[in-house]
This record gives structure tokens, sequence and C-alpha cells, in this order.
């Protein structure tokens, strides 16, 4: 029993990134290797897909009242600005880079489309995302997962109670009690983020499942014929993150390192990659924040949630790739004027994405229909989006982080001199507790 103590002690000596990574490569060679049989080790990642899911409201729940304790009325509305401006620009500078990338590149040129079906839903127009928002019955909305009337509930319940908070008309007792709701959610934050390193140690089982049940179906053959469009989007992705989200927030504007940057996210991005959901990396893209960043509840409890929602830089940057790709397979040269309508057309996608596998392409459905394109490209794409899915969800994720990065120095609610700013000091991992 001692030597396997040990041996458990050992491998959570190993920093937790280093295994799900591990776990990622392993997973997708046995996938490679052994082929369709892979696929019955799918139920093991869905339980982890689910584990994450389970988290996703009372996170929301439970990180936005707490931070309403420090987010006064006022500064809600100014930092609600501050990151939805920056989230609505780095999402169409997205497609702008997609586009710009696949016009040098040209991938889809020399292929042709072949018969497909496009299993496709209608994208919701400016006045169903509006009307989406607010919630006829707040309950339910928690019931069913609908992440942004959730958001919208909890901020005005917030907001509510820090008026409350402020206000000298109410009695003592009134005060005491909206205090002891704050302490009770932060008790709840706390207890959540406890049970999202639990969850995360069985994310090595979990990805390792992913991985190979989606290269077990998928296969070589079915991968080499989109391999310049991967390629196109990785590319496009990197530039993405380096010049917008490194360069411009991190360093330009936060004035951080972009390498201490990474460090600090690496678990949420690692987690995004794996399980290609943004909301589902919520749980962990919170702890990131809070233990390798430091920034403050206040600013992080709005911002992740909110970003994990409406802040599709990926899926924004992929519209772009993919118009230009489908729009090669039937032999048609996009003007500027058509590429900048893709740019406002994926951007109002983006809002109204939800943070779940595979929105990419119910969402391409808009932009593919504003082209005359056929949506046939689809069912062309739908095959290795599970791979390309996962590039846009660690952008996503990128880009929530950094805006929330740069609006808590706006608003003096991060510490530089600790976690992964601090000179010499080691991002904080599970496995190192």
């Amino acid at each position: 029993m001692s030597q396997l103590a040990t041996v458990w002690s050992r491998y959570r000596s190993i920093p937790l990134v280093y295994r799900i990574g591990t776990a990622f490569v392993l997973g997708s060679l046995v996938g490679l290797a052994v082929g369709q049989p892979a696929t019955q080790l799918q139920p093991l990642g869905d339980i982890f897909v689910q584990l994450l899911s389970m988290l996703i409201i009372p996170i929301i729940v439970f990180t936005l009242l707490m931070g309403a304790r420090r987010l006064t009325p006022s500064k809600l509305g100014k930092i609600g600005g501050q990151v939805v401006g920056l989230y609505a620009i780095t999402s169409a500078l997205a497609v702008v880079v997609g586009l710009a990338v696949s016009n040098l590149i040209n991938p889809g040129a020399g292929l042709e489309l072949t018969e497909a079906e496009a299993g496709s839903a209608e994208a919701p127009d400016i006045v169903e995302v509006i009307m989406g928002i607010v919630p006829a019955n707040p309950i339910s909305a928690m019931a069913e997962g609908n992440i942004l009337p959730v958001i919208f509930f909890v901020i005005v319940f917030g907001y509510a109670l820090a008026v409350v908070q402020e206000s000298d008309e109410v009695s003592e007792g009134v005060s005491r009690g909206v205090e002891s709701i704050f302490d009770i959610m932060e008790a709840g934050a706390e207890a959540m983020f406890k049970i999202v390193w639990g969850v995360m140690e069985y994310g090595v089982v979990g990805v390792f499942a992913l991985m190979a049940s989606v290269f077990g179906q998928a296969g070589v053959d079915a991968i080499l014929p989109f391999a310049l469009l991967m390629a196109t989007l990785a590319i496009a992705v990197t530039l993405h993150i380096a010049v917008v989200h490194l360069g411009g927030l991190v360093m330009l504007l936060s004035r951080q390192s972009p390498v201490d940057f990474l460090r600090g996210g690496r678990d949420a991005l690692v987690t995004a990659l794996s399980i290609r959901s943004s909301s589902g990396t919520l749980p962990v893209t919170m702890t990131n924040a809070e233990e390798n960043f430091k920034i403050d509840e206040s600013v992080y409890s709005f911002s992740l949630p909110l970003g994990a929602t409406i802040n599709m830089d990926g899926t924004a940057l992929y519209q772009g790739v993919v118009a230009i790709f489908a729009a090669n397979l039937v032999g048609v040269q996009l003007g500027l004027a058509e590429q900048l309508s893709v740019v406002a057309v994926a951007v109002l996608a983006s809002i109204g994405a939800a943070g779940v596998p595979g929105t990419g392409l119910i969402m391409l459905t808009l932009v593919l229909t504003q082209l005359g394109l056929p949506l046939e490209v689809v069912g062309f794409v739908a095959g290795v989006d599970p791979i390309l899915d996962r590039m846009r969800t660690m952008t996503n994720i990128s880009g929530d982080l950094a805006v929330t990065t740069v609006v808590a120095k706006w608003n003096g609610a991060v510490d530089f001199a600790s976690g992964v700013w601090g000179e010499g000091t080691p991002a904080a991992t599970p496995a190192d507790d």
C-alpha cells in the first residue's frame, strides 16, 4: 500500500498541465493506431465533459454574486463597457486575420465540392440574440443551461444587492442579510474551485479518451485532404494570439510578459484545446485568473462568464477562413466588399454563439448564406471540425484572459507583484499543492 502511495505521490508531483498534454498526445496516437475500436473510449471522455458542464451554472452564480460584493454600481457600468468593447474589437480583428491569412494561403483551391448534407440550423438574427438575453424564467434558464440569460439575471440580482448594501435607507438587519448572502456566495465559489481541481485530475483520463475517439473515428485518410485548411486555421490562430492577444493586449496595454501570460493560463488553454468548449473550460479559466494572474473576482467573475458566451475570437476567425475555403471550392472569388461583410456578420454571429462544441458549424451557415455560397460546405468540413474547433476554442479562452487582464489593470484589480507576474514566481498548479 505504501508503494502505491509513493507512485501516486510521484504522479501528482508532475504538473497537471503536462499530464493532460501527455494524455492529449497519447490519446491521438492510440486513436490513429487502433482505429474504429478506439471510439469505445468515448464514454470516458463524455464523463469528463459532463463533469465540467455540471460546474458551469454554479460557478457563474457563485462567482458573479461574489464579485458583486466589491463591484459598486458605478464601477459595474464602467467595467462592463470596457469588457464588451474589447471583446467586440478583438472579434472583429480575428475575422480580419482569418481573411488575410486565407487570401495568402488560398485553402480549398484545387479541391472539388463533393455531395454533402449540411446539418445546419438557422442562425439567430440580432433581434433573437437581444430577446434571448432576458430570461422569462431565470430558474428555467439555469436548468436548461442557457448561459447568457443566467448571466443577465445574476448580474441584475447582484447589482440590486450592491445597491441595497450601499443604501443608507435599509435597516441594519437587511444590511446583515445582504452581507450573509455575499459570504455564502464566496464560500460556495471556493468550494466550486476545489471541485474543479478534482475534476481536472480525472481530466487526464477524459482527455485521453476524447482524443483516442476523435482520431479513431476520423483516421488519417479523413484528415489529410483538409491539411491545408487546418494549417491555414492554425497559422491564423497563432498570428491572432501572438499579435492581438499577446502583443496588443498583454504587452502594449497591460505592460506584462507574454511568457508569463501563457504560463499562467496554460491550464485553461490546454483544457480548451482538449474539450473544445469555452463554457466547459470556464471553471478552469476562472481558477487561473484568480490563482495565477491574481485578478480580483470583481473583474474576472464578470468578464470571464460573459466572455465564454459573447467573446468568440476563434469562432469569428474560423468564419473568415472557411468563407475563403468555401469560395475556392466552388470557384468563386470574394471581393473586398463581400469580405468586409464577412467581418460584420461573423462578429454578430459570434455574439449569438454558445460556448459549446460545434457552434462554429451552425454559425457558419449565416456567413455562407450572406455570401450566397452553398451550405453543403458545412457538411464538407464537418468531418474535421472537432479538430478545427479545438483551435477555435483555445483562441477564445486566450482572448477572454487577455481582455480580463487589461480591464483588471485599468481598474486596479490585479496584483502584478505576485502570481505568474512576480519575478521568479512559478505559476500555481494543483499538483504543486
